[in-house]
């Protein structure tokens, strides 16, 4: 995972200092300074967009929300969806509602939920989109210094190697996704074969796919 544009190693990233940063072109602010979005996080989330029908109503979840812009995103370029958010951090939940209005999208098309994974999630989704905390403390070396020192630790590791938070997104997928759904969930390399592993054992298929970078990003997992 890397960081926005720096002045320096260890200085706050600029998107913090300008408070806003532009993302599939919806213009995200970061008031509550949640995780800063990634050019990473946007091309999957680019890829994803482009397989929404757009014939049909099509609900969505956003899961592990932060600042919102992957469902905002998704509000702004497809007509016929409902995103619901799901993020723990009340603040957060604030920024999320910032951005749905800074970027004109009607009310009425999103729902913000205070939660901690699955917890105040209820129904089924034909999209789960998920951006877990997934970097483990025993690679931190790969981290910038100005991630570790200005974005929120919570957002951005989890235990078991970074897996848990990826774990228990999986296991609530037979539960909230629709029969043909899709879950798109970003991850580190080291991760794909304990998401086929465990996406396996609850009858669920999956796929890993290459970021911009050649880097195995994020799979999706389908409800057969």
């Amino acid at each position: 995972m890397t960081s926005p544009n720096l002045n320096s190693t260890s200085s706050e990233p600029e998107a913090y200092q300008i408070g806003w940063i532009p993302f599939l072109g919806a213009t995200i602010y970061l008031d509550s300074h949640p995780l800063i979005p990634r050019t990473e996080t946007e091309w999957w989330v680019e890829q994803c967009i482009k397989t929404i029908p757009t014939d049909r109503p099509v609900r969505v979840l956003d899961l592990f929300s932060g600042s919102g812009c992957v469902g905002v995103a998704v509000l702004l370029h497809t007509p016929n969806t409902h995103v619901t958010f799901a993020e723990l951090v009340p603040a957060h939940c604030e920024t999320i509602k910032k951005n749905i209005a800074a970027n004109t999208i009607d009310q009425s098309r999103t729902t913000v939920v205070e939660s901690n994974v699955w917890s105040a999630v209820s129904g089924t989704y034909d999209l789960i989109l998920a951006n877990p905390p997934y970097l483990a403390e025993s690679r931190r070396a790969r981290i910038e210094d100005s991630v570790l020192i200005h974005e929120p630790h919570a957002a951005l590791f989890a235990d078991k190697d970074g897996f848990a938070l990826i774990e228990a997104t999986i296991e609530g997928l037979p539960e909230h996704l629709s029969v043909g759904g899709h879950c798109w969930i970003e991850h580190e390399p080291e991760h794909a074969t304990e998401i086929h592993e465990s996406a396996q054992r609850l009858g669920l298929s999956t796929s890993t796919h290459q970021d911009q970078y050649r880097v195995e990003r994020y799979s999706v997992i389908l409800k057969p």
